[in-house]
């Protein structure tokens, strides 16, 4: 899979540095990963929650943070909408983000 928006990913671990190895983990196992759909993908992030238009929710560092992306299985690409702690997760719509 291809993470759009890296520089998306590094900004964010600048921002919040105690989840910058848990972002770069990510994003070493999503650009190994070929999903073709969302069985594919639990397989691997079982937690993954889809909440809409192609979005998904991963729980990274514990569930102390949330980073949505937008998935196109045909594309085989991801793009980074947020990311952010679970409190600020709480005040946004995943879904419109």
């Amino acid at each position: 899979m291809h993470v759009i928006t890296t520089k998306t990913i590094r900004e964010y671990a600048v921002k919040y540095p105690d989840a910058a190895d848990a972002l770069f983990t990510w994003v070493k196992v999503v650009e190994k990963a070929n999903w073709a759909n969302i069985n594919e993908l639990r397989l691997t992030y079982p937690s993954a929650d889809l909440v809409g238009d192609n979005r998904f929710v991963f729980n990274l560092k514990g569930n102390h943070y949330r980073l949505i992306v937008r998935i196109s299985f045909t594309h085989k690409n991801l793009m980074v909408k947020w990311f952010g702690p679970h409190k600020k997760y709480d005040r946004i719509d995943a879904k419109t983000i």
